[in-house]
């Protein structure tokens, strides 16, 4: 599953190409690998529910006491309600990222970058069309949003970064799933398809927003006063958290027919082996806020 890296460097180190050359190059490749979303996917009328649609040791509850006490029957129905949630979840996170893009494409006065944002931007329609899709053809609804916006001051340059942290955050851990479902022949063909073409197009995003997050933070956290930079580093932490614990929804495991939902999210969030399975999936995404300076040590998740 590296097709979509290919069109990629690292994101990290001394830059082998400007900002500018490196949006032409992405542009370019948004270009050859274009695709509609209203020809891409053939949708069955029906899904059969029999099988997995997230992987076994992918589900939020595995490795749990409330995860040994299903049957295998069980655990690939809370597998489907597992993908609808991570879809929801991915849909809602890339909804504020359209915003906040439109916000961001002309503001830079840059030719290249601004051009690859339509592309970005394009793309990431496509996946809120492809994700609402499938949510609402075979479950009846789209998961809700459970977080809420803050009223809050910035320091200059730091609503920019906390806007790019967030957007990071959402594709990073996302591509981790796709490519974990997309290569797992245990998964449902369409659960795979589309965690493949999502991918393809993620891995041309994440490596864009890296480098900007990165030269965007060297230029602005210099002038902030050390308050400002501690408070965005425990904001950035507790985001994080926020974020896992959407994986741990009470409406999947409702849906999935299992009780006492609210205690199985707690127990499971509180279990030892879901939160090293969530420190092995952040490792890549917090040691690139390690090494950027945007994070002093790791966060507890």
């Amino acid at each position: 599953m590296n097709e979509g890296t290919t069109d990629c460097a690292p994101a990290t180190g001394p830059p082998a190409e400007t900002l500018s050359e490196l949006a032409t190059r992405l542009s370019r490749a948004s270009v050859a690998k274009y695709w509609n979303v209203y020809e891409r996917i053939a949708w069955p009328e029906a899904l059969e529910r029999a099988g997995w649609f997230m992987p076994p040791e992918l589900i939020s509850l595995h490795g749990t006491a409330r995860f040994a006490e299903l049957d295998e029957a069980a655990r690939q129905r809370l597998s489907f309600y597992e993908l609808v949630n991570f879809f929801s979840l991915t849909l809602h996170g890339e909804r504020p990222l359209v915003q906040g893009l439109c916000n961001q494409m002309y503001s830079r006065q840059n030719r290249e970058v601004t051009n690859y944002i339509h592309h970005f931007l394009d793309e990431e329609n496509k996946h809120m069309v492809m994700f609402a899709a499938f949510c609402e053809r075979y479950a009846g609804r789209v998961y809700p949003q459970k977080k809420l916006p803050l009223p809050k001051s910035f320091a200059p340059g730091e609503e920019d970064v906390t806007f790019f942290i967030k957007v990071l955050v959402v594709e990073e851990l996302g591509d981790w799933y796709n490519v974990a479902i997309a290569r797992d022949a245990r998964a449902h063909p369409l659960a795979r398809e589309i965690n493949t073409i999502h991918h393809r197009d993620e891995a041309r995003h994440i490596i864009f927003g890296k480098r900007l997050l990165a030269e965007l933070f060297a230029q602005v956290a210099p002038k902030w006063s050390p308050e400002t930079l501690a408070g965005l580093r425990a904001w950035l932490g507790a985001y994080l958290r926020a974020s896992w614990a959407d994986f741990y929804n009470p409406a999947m495991y409702r849906d999935a027919g299992i009780a006492d939902a609210y205690e199985a999210r707690e127990a499971a969030l509180a279990s030892p082996v879901t939160a090293e399975f969530r420190a092995r999936v952040s490792q890549k995404l917090v040691g690139y806020f390690l090494e950027t300076g945007i994070l002093e040590e790791v966060p507890a998740l």
